[in-house]
């Protein structure tokens, strides 16, 4: 499902056009990843929680030159836990449903990118 699409399914649900939708879409995208990007943890009940953990530095190695050690930094990533519902609802997920949904994503690949979609966030969604 890309932002699109989700925009669309909103709209067609609460009757707004899809421009506000859009917008509000975008701004809560954008009022997450802001918070991430400040190092704060977001909590959407029943959904997930985001959160900045640190990797240790480590060693990593070159595949090119298996022999050569190449020292890999300290780093912030982004760590997303699921929340208890979508927990539950992905586990009663079959191997045939996934291939069904992975058929359909193969079938309606998403458009490339709009800049007027994004709102110039540098992809925030």
């Amino acid at each position: 499902m890309t932002k699109r699409d989700l925009v669309i399914r909103i709209s067609n649900e609460t009757g707004l056009v899809q421009q506000q939708v859009l917008d509000i879409v975008q701004r809560t995208l954008d009022y997450i990843a802001d918070a991430v990007a400040k190092g704060e943890k977001v909590e959407l009940r029943n959904f997930g929680v985001f959160e900045v953990k640190i990797r240790k530095a480590r060693v990593g190695r070159n595949p090119n030159n298996p022999g050569t050690d190449v020292p890999i930094p300290e780093r912030a990533v982004v760590k997303f836990k699921q929340g208890k519902d979508m927990r539950e609802d992905v586990l009663k997920l079959t191997p045939a449903d996934q291939a069904r949904a992975e058929a359909h994503a193969a079938a309606n690949p998403p458009p490339p990118d709009d800049k007027e979609e994004s709102g110039g966030a540098g992809g925030a969604a």
